[in-house]
């Protein structure tokens, strides 16, 4: 027992650093925790100055105490109950499986990474690449909504630059949780967009355990009166026409409306691009019936789209892609929607007329995004070609066409960005990035064509506004 026992230096000195991290974690750790927590804190009490609306303390709660609320809910705990019988699988694991389901949906917002790092990025890349406008905005009515009211704004889907060009409109007054689809989740992009306070969501799931877990976190957060975003759409459209929406989101956020003293409302949101980075790999999928590409396919499409626009950029050829213009429209209080109907508590439905009532919300909001989508250049100019059908037209026709457009269209009411407040500009610029990207070519006797390759490319960008014309 007194024998001396040698030891080399070096297990010394890696035995004496693991002592020191440990004497560190149980002594310090608490004490910088609290001093960045306390830092965190004071960072948001300063935003919520300036914000309209306000960063609630659900958005900064640990993710494992979310996680934790989540998983134990009276409602997934008997969710949980239900699979396990109807599987056959034991209760534990059953659990640990919506377990994993709320750490799939749950973020961990910062709101450090938000508005230092998210919205700055956000800004950079959309003014990068865009000529970035405010369309419509009803300021005043916006103004008017409760500051305690759960805001959720609901958009059509034309990008995945939506999540980017709204963030960055919308820095200045909120920060928004975003209902993000499993296209994100890749090792790092998913970390930084969790940062950012948004949630993942299995756009086709049909697992009812999983779906009760959704829910229940949707729920939560609407109660506690996070500013959320979420696209009814339920995914991007593939030939420019808004797509038939889904009730899912919306029924989730609905339900929370009966457990909370404020109120819910609803922002409806459109958006327009003048080249949607994403518009051939869609209208790819189009043509094959919505079978989506591979990861190959789409890997190899996003690579030579890079190395094209890095070889105009050197070459100093290289432009912005047109205009991206976003409308807000006027918000929908769930309270009003209900009195309007002559309804008191949501509860108080049978699971039928609950279901038909949302539906006949969600078409209202879809039907008010739809009026609020931007007329653009590119948009205009490629109706009045597609309308053309097999008509020879040169520009001087192309003004006309789209001359009578825009009257039908300012007698409407639509929102129209003429850029410089000239119409003969709006034809030009839309014309321009066509024939840039070889889309539409102009022959020697000024005859404007389509590409018969490019139709369905032109067809995309006329579907954007069709139904306002």
């Amino acid at each position: 027992m007194s024998q001396t026992v040698e030891l080399p230096l070096w297990v010394i000195v890696i035995a004496s650093i693991l002592a020191a991290i440990a004497i560190a974690d149980r002594l310090l750790s608490p004490a910088v925790r609290w001093f960045f927590r306390r830092r965190v804190n004071q960072a948001i009490e300063e935003l919520n100055t300036r914000l309209q609306l306000k960063i609630r303390p659900f958005g900064t709660t640990r993710r494992e105490v979310l996680i934790d609320r989540v998983t134990n809910d009276p409602r997934v705990v008997e969710a949980v109950a239900a699979h396990a019988r109807e599987t056959g699988t034991p209760i534990e694991v059953t659990m640990a499986q919506a377990t994993r389901y709320a750490r799939e949906i749950v973020p961990m917002f910062n709101a450090y990474a938000y508005f230092r790092i998210g919205t700055r990025l956000a800004r950079w890349l959309a003014t990068a690449l865009y000529r970035v406008r405010l369309g419509y905005t009803n300021t005043d009515a916006l103004a008017k909504v409760a500051p305690e009211s759960s805001v959720v704004f609901v958009m059509n889907h034309r990008s995945n630059m939506d999540y980017v060009l709204v963030t960055y409109l919308a820095s200045s007054s909120t920060a928004l949780s975003y209902a993000v689809g499993e296209w994100a989740r890749l090792p790092v992009l998913q970390t930084l967009i969790r940062f950012m306070g948004a949630y993942f969501i299995r756009r086709n799931a049909r697992n009812p355990l999983y779906r009760r877990v959704l829910a229940t976190y949707v729920r939560m957060a609407t109660e506690a009166g996070v500013t959320q975003a979420v696209f009814p759409e339920g995914g991007l459209s593939r030939d420019g026409l808004l797509r038939p929406p889904r009730i899912g989101l919306i029924s989730y956020i609905v339900s929370a409306h009966d457990h909370v003293a404020h109120d819910t409302v609803f922002i409806p949101v459109g958006l327009n691009y003048d080249r949607v980075l994403e518009d051939r790999s869609l209208v790819f999928e189009a043509e094959r019936d919505g079978r989506p590409m591979s990861t190959w396919q789409k890997s190899g499409r996003t690579l030579a789209f890079l190395m094209r626009n890095l070889r105009l950029r050197l070459a100093g050829k290289w432009h912005r892609f047109g205009y991206a213009s976003v409308s807000f429209g006027d918000p929908v209080s769930v309270d009003g929607f209900l009195a309007a109907h002559g309804i008191g508590k949501w509860a108080h439905l049978g699971e039928a007329e609950r279901d038909a009532l949302t539906e006949k919300l969600t078409h209202q909001l879809m039907a008010s995004i739809a009026r609020l989508i931007p007329v653009l250049p590119v948009s205009l100019v490629s109706l009045a070609l597609i309308d053309a059908g097999d008509a020879a037209v040169d520009r001087l026709d192309l003004k006309h066409r789209v001359g009578a457009l825009i009257d039908r269209l300012l007698a409407t009411g639509t929102h129209l960005h003429l850029p410089r407040q000239d119409r003969d500009y709006e034809i030009t610029v839309g014309l321009r990035m066509l024939i840039l990207r070889r889309i539409v070519s102009e022959g020697p006797d000024g005859q404007l064509a389509i590409n018969d390759r490019d139709r369905p490319i032109v067809a995309y960008y006329a579907n954007a506004i069709r139904h306002l014309v």
